[in-house]
């Protein structure tokens, strides 16, 4: 079977590759490529989108290959509301207001249940059984292929509105939801994180990058943490209303606090530790972009994200001997079976357990 070379769309940042199983050359040649990844989902390597990283590839693969176009994603067929569809949709949007749910979940949920009455759109939606809801979910599946992700997403949108807004039992709601796929996340070595959180000039850049790794912290943690919410003198940072709403205290390391030291007299910030230009709270977006930036110019890997600084700390801890009940605390995890995924990509440590058979 030949390698599979896909052509990327436009403006797409990486070229994919499809190696078969037995191809093992390939696949070794390919994965010591600098900018290599491998898609778990897919199934399919890929490299950095460059002339130099296509004319690379053909040599490796030789004449064993054929070019492929990549399937296109079928956008779910949406038709507008009309005015009786937009009361229910306020109603969930209102509901989910007093319920405190998060922002973005609403902003997601809303999404999904506006195709989801756009679907209905000659049905009582009040009326409408299981076995309904369920073929819906099925058609969603075949026709668009939906990711388990999305799946889930669809699922707990419906589900609010039977059980939130129309008082219905849960049971009512009991559909087969998709298993999450157990993939293991990307990891940077140290010495990879050195480089990419050294190599902004700007000292406020630095201290954000510095503070997601050094702290294990979610970019939408970062944003939100207050001058108030470092505890110097007790060598913590309190996060507050994380995930799921809950508050917790993770590592101040004294490195972290000499360079927070140094940008809060040259940035003076009143009341985020990281403000925008005029106070307000720093963005999302604007993070994301500095991350990109330091990695792009450390010439650090290309699929690198924001929190691939958490999964390393993470390992880190892990390859340092850290218990697992503490990492957990420290990342604001419910349960260690979300925690034990960094056991599975530690390396160093598998390297130096000696297995039983050299005791017999």
């Amino acid at each position: 079977m030949p390698v599979i070379i896909f052509n990327p769309r436009k403006n797409s940042q990486r070229i994919k590759v499809f190696i078969p199983y037995k191809n093992f050359d390939h696949r070794k040649a390919v994965k010591a490529m600098p900018t290599s990844f491998y898609h778990y989902h897919q199934r399919l390597w890929s490299v950095l989108n460059t002339k130099e990283n296509k004319k690379q590839l053909l040599t490796i693969v030789g004449k064993d290959y054929v070019v492929k176009d990549l399937d296109k994603v079928k956008a779910v067929e949406f038709f507008p509301l009309n005015e009786a569809q937009c009361v229910v949709l306020q109603a969930l949007e209102q509901k989910l207001i007093l319920k405190a749910y998060s922002p973005s979940t609403i902003k997601t949920y809303k999404s999904q249940f506006t195709q989801f009455l756009s679907f209905f759109k000659k049905s009582d939606i009040a009326t409408l059984t299981k076995a309904e809801i369920e073929q819906y979910l099925y058609h969603l599946i075949t026709t668009y292929n939906i990711s388990h992700t999305k799946q889930n997403q669809m699922i707990n949108a419906i589900k609010a509105y039977y059980e939130h807004v129309l008082g219905q039992e849960r049971t009512f709601y009991n559909v087969q939801r998709p298993k999450k796929p157990q993939n293991i996340p990307g990891v940077l070595s140290k010495q990879e994180v050195k480089r990419i959180i050294n190599q902004p000039n700007n000292i406020k850049h630095k201290a954000m990058l510095y503070t997601i790794y050094a702290a294990g912290l979610r970019s939408g943690e970062l944003i939100k943490i207050r001058l108030e919410d470092i505890h110097s003198k007790d060598g913590y940072i309190f996060i507050k209303a994380a995930k799921g709403k809950k508050d917790r205290q993770t590592l101040l390391s004294p490195t972290l606090l000499n360079l927070l030291r140094q940008y809060y007299k040259v940035h003076r910030p009143s009341y985020w530790l990281f403000e925008g230009q005029d106070g307000e709270q720093y963005s999302k977006s604007s993070l994301a972009k500095v991350f990109r930036r330091a990695a792009k110019e450390s010439g650090i890997c290309q699929w690198a994200t924001l929190h691939t600084l958490r999964h390393s700390f993470a390992t880190h801890l892990v390859q340092d001997g850290v218990n697992l009940r503490i990492i957990q605390s420290l990342l604001g995890h419910n349960s260690t079976k979300t925690t034990e995924i960094y056991t599975h990509i530690s390396d160093g440590m598998r390297k130096n357990i000696e297995s039983p058979l050299e005791s017999l």
